[in-house]
């Protein structure tokens, strides 16, 4: 049911037509959409629900001309950077460490691990034949009324033959723009909005012109790109006709949604690992980072590992959608990090294609279940290549609606910072003009006294009266005492001014010092990412707090025995002077039995409902009055 939104008495616009007048009734959850687009999937429900809609984030456009350009697909698990030349050898020496760590691993009863070799398995699974079972009930997608766009399970099931371009317009959850078809800000954006636009009519069964009664809560990667996110909120009032939205930081939504107050959240993602420190509900930016690697790569280095025990599905592709999806399912029925589990065990692999029998292959595995989970803690074994694999906080980089941002506020300090100087050298260039006058008449005194003295001792040589002479030196005497003082005071006082004009320079940092980034950073684990984010922090007080509470949400990391593993490897790292909070240090893998993969939005809609964020919506008329700049007033987090 659509809500009807209140009678307005004045015809005049508010000054804040999204934010609720004194004694206006509080937003509805039922009249909020809440947003969490992901790197692989899109999570939407009304903040009222209990679960979100959950689909693949991807769309497949038709190709409007067939033979003129070749077909463009985005993949799921294969990416640039572990495509080099150099990646298979990171992937044998990551490998090699990981299997050196799992060796001294020993059991909670204090046994060794006993690795089965992997020539045993691959022997064995070299003489495993398929069984075949019934016709599986899958289907591809019907195009035979060819439709210009499908959305979401139709794409996964779309045949590969069909003449469509498949983009996944989201990447580490910023926009996916490349160089390729359809990647450009204004072909991403649009197939954005018609995906967004089709699961609110599918799933929330809300006419698009209705959205007029409905506000908006969207959730963003805590290290965000504020161009990015100015097209989001554009594309949410603008383009589909929200009344009002907010855009809000995944890791403060995952407090809400866990009901914890500060935490060190660790966001493992599909395709990113995100790690933050949250206090109070408010992230700490120093704390902020961004690792390239998730879910998906795990699932990569499964294959990987597999094709050394020999596979017995021989024709396992990583650039086949079905495939992909059936690594994905053998990963979450397989993987863990319990160190009491070992050996080689049975698994059973099903093989589905729409249209054709289902095989069954039962496989058998070993330590690779193990080893491609702790590949988030060695990401070596992903065999990653490329200069930009960490990310941190930047600054801005400047908007041109946006004329107040902090590059106005450094360009406006640095032109008081040369106007200060200025005055100071013009003070210091007048102290020195009247240093050189009060020198000047100082000499001219002095030839004065000379010429006086030598006339007087002329005279008392001529009439023989010695006395004048002393006369005379009397007479010179109090001359000095009256203008040396003014001539050393008017020296000093120059010398001070131009003192503190040079000790006022150097106080204040260069604006090149203030513009530069810092230091690359290294790819690492998520233990070590834990430590480095926590390390960033400003107070011990703060530091101990994120030790005692790491949360740890996404789908990336849901992995019996995670949990304990997690705790464990930050436990052996812990610098010493915190070594008195460790036994009360906890890491939370399922906040109140929720699935972890849920947290973040179930705390947006949790913060639909909150008086205090009444006041932070942007109305559809003020963004389109005031733009970009309105964020900075209305920002939940510091823009």
């Amino acid at each position: 049911m659509v809500p009807t939104p209140p009678k307005q008495k004045d015809k005049r616009l508010s000054p804040s037509p999204a934010g609720p007048e004194p004694g206006a009734e509080p937003v509805q959850g039922t009249a909020v959409v809440v947003i969490h687009p992901g790197s692989s999937f899109l999570r939407i429900g009304r903040a009222s629900d209990t679960f979100p809609h959950v689909i693949p984030q991807v769309i497949a456009r038709r190709r409007k001309n067939p033979e003129g350009t070749e077909k463009h697909e985005d993949r799921m698990l294969l990416r640039p950077e572990a495509c080099h030349a150099e990646s298979r050898a990171l992937h044998e020496q990551g490998w090699r460490g990981v299997q050196q760590v799992l060796l001294s691993i020993t059991t909670s009863s204090g046994q060794h691990r006993l690795a089965p070799p992997p020539e045993q398995l691959a022997a064995y699974n070299s003489q495993v034949t398929p069984h075949i079972e019934d016709t599986s009930d899958l289907e591809w997608t019907d195009t035979s009324g060819k439709p210009q766009y499908l959305v979401g399970q139709e794409v996964m099931y779309l045949h590969p033959s069909e003449l469509y371009n498949v983009h996944w317009p989201m990447s580490c959850g910023q926009l996916n723009l490349h160089g390729g078809p359809g990647g450009s800000l204004t072909a991403v954006l649009a197939d954005l909005e018609t995906i967004w636009t089709t699961a609110i009519e599918k799933f929330l069964d809300i006419p698009i012109k209705d959205l007029k009664h409905y506000r908006c809560i969207l959730l963003v990667p805590d290290i965000y790109n504020r161009q990015h996110i100015k097209e989001l909120i554009n594309l949410l009032l603008n383009r589909l006709g929200f009344s009002a939205a907010i855009a809000h930081q995944e890791s403060v939504c995952a407090t809400f949604g866990s009901g914890v107050a500060s935490a060190c959240v660790v966001d493992v993602g599909d395709q990113k690992t995100a790690v933050c420190c949250v206090e109070d509900g408010l992230s700490h930016r120093n704390s902020r980072l961004w690792l390239d690697y998730g879910g998906r790569d795990v699932t990569r280095s499964l294959e990987w590992l597999l094709q050394k025990t020999s596979l017995p599905y021989k024709e396992c592709s990583l650039q086949d959608r079905l495939d992909c999806q059936l690594l994905q399912e053998l990963k979450h029925s397989s993987c863990h990090l319990d160190k009491d589990m070992f050996g080689a065990r049975h698994q059973d692999l099903h093989v589905k294609r729409p249209d054709t029998f289902t095989r069954r292959y039962q496989i058998r595995m070993g330590e690779e279940t193990i080893q491609a989970p702790m590949g988030l803690f060695y990401p070596q074994l992903f065999g990653l290549v490329g200069g930009s694999l960490v990310h941190t906080q930047l600054r801005n980089q400047g908007d041109p609606e946006d004329i107040h941002d902090e590059h106005y506020l450094l360009q406006t300090q640095s032109t008081q910072q040369q106007v200060a100087k200025a005055v100071a050298e013009k003070k210091a260039k007048a102290s020195g003009k009247q240093d050189q006058v009060c020198a000047e008449e100082y000499k001219l005194h002095i030839c004065v006294l000379q010429v006086a003295k030598a006339v007087a001792e002329k005279k008392a040589k001529a009439s023989g009266k010695q006395d004048h002479g002393g006369d005379g030196d009397k007479l010179g005497d109090p001359g000095k005492p009256s203008l040396e003082p003014r001539h050393k005071r008017a020296r000093e006082e120059a010398g001070g001014a131009e003192t503190k004009h040079r000790r006022g320079v150097a106080r204040l940092p260069s604006t090149s010092r203030r513009g530069s980034e810092p230091a690359p950073l290294k790819l690492m684990g998520v233990d070590q990412a834990i430590l480095h984010s926590i390390e960033c922090c400003a107070s011990d007080e703060t530091k101990k707090k994120m030790f005692s509470c790491i949360l740890v949400v996404g789908g990336g990391l849901k992995f019996p025995g995670a949990q304990n593993f997690l705790l464990q490897r930050v436990k052996s790292q812990l610098p010493t002077k915190y070594r008195s909070i460790v036994d009360t240090m906890e890491v939370i893998t399922r906040p109140k039995e929720q699935d972890p993969e849920m947290v973040c939005w179930k705390g947006a809609a949790v913060l639909a409902c909150l008086d205090t964020t009444q006041e932070l919506w942007v109305g559809q008329r003020e963004w389109r009055k005031f733009g970009i700049r309105i964020l900075r007033e209305r920002s939940p987090f510091v823009w």
